[in-house]
């Protein structure tokens, strides 16, 4: 079959969508042996039936899909995507079969560690520290829409990187090299540092009315030392338990002084 003639082969867009919404459910059924293959041969299932029309063929592209395969949930729509991608090609005679399983096996460690950084290390624990502050400040009408503001933004990646996955296909690792992942990571962290510090100072303020001392003062401090130590390279969990040591131990000093004790 001529390459003209096999790029014409497409999953329809309702099949895409499938797979899409069928991938949010990845670690459903996560096991020891395969870890999420199961779930990704789920996931790709709907796009095999359309490439695939005789059973035996279907049956051998969903068996190369039930391999060993774990990535980072989120990012794993890129591969995802990506497999589709290969296997419309592979189901043309334009390349072998194995392309669709070399590029899940290159990709998903990768992919993986990036997820982790941005997502788990990054975006999450920023909604985590603006939904903690909200709810000291607004009370729990902030949390929800910390929680809708940020699976809004999850969700968008996820299509993003679905949609890209499955139109470039190899060409998406400088797509994601243009995103930018690890710098906008690292901003998130600064800023979900300083939000903490912000809601100390909030939670201090709160505790401290009809109080005497300074303790929202104290927080204060405390908030601009730890964001300056951050912002300047200081590893997040010497620092975190290093505020907490001085938390704790500024917090005996004040009760004792005050009698509490």
């Amino acid at each position: 079959m001529s390459l003209p003639a096999a790029l014409a082969l497409r999953v329809p867009a309702p099949v895409l969508a499938r797979c899409f919404w069928r991938g949010l459910f990845l670690q459903a059924a996560w096991n020891r042996r395969g870890m999420q293959n199961l779930g990704f041969a789920f996931a790709i299932d709907p796009a095999l039936r359309a490439l695939y029309t005789q059973p035996e063929r279907r049956r051998e592209a969903l068996a190369r899909h039930l391999g060993f395969f774990n990535c980072h949930p989120y990012t794993a729509a890129a591969i995802l995507g990506g497999a589709i991608h290969h296997e419309e090609k592979a189901a043309a005679g334009a390349e072998p079969a194995s392309a669709a399983i070399s590029f899940k096996a290159t990709l998903q460690g990768p992919l993986a560690a990036l997820g982790d950084g941005f997502f788990w290390t990054a975006l999450r624990p920023f909604f985590g520290a603006l939904a903690a502050l909200g709810a000291l400040l607004l009370g729990w009408p902030a949390v929800v829409a910390a929680l809708l503001v940020y699976n809004a933004i999850h969700l968008a990646l996820r299509a993003g990187l679905f949609w890209t996955g499955y139109r470039q296909g190899d060409a998406l690792v400088p797509a994601l090299a243009r995103l930018a992942l690890p710098v906008m990571a690292d901003r998130l962290r600064v800023g979900g540092a300083a939000l903490c510090g912000v809601a100390a100072i909030a939670g201090a303020t709160r505790a401290e009315a009809g109080a005497h001392g300074g303790a929202a003062a104290l927080a204060a401090v405390a908030a601009g030392i730890g964001y300056l130590a951050l912002a300047r390279g200081v590893r997040l969990l010497p620092a975190t338990y290093a505020a907490i040591a001085a938390g704790v131990g500024g917090g005996l000093v004040v009760f004792h002084l005050r009698g509490s004790l």
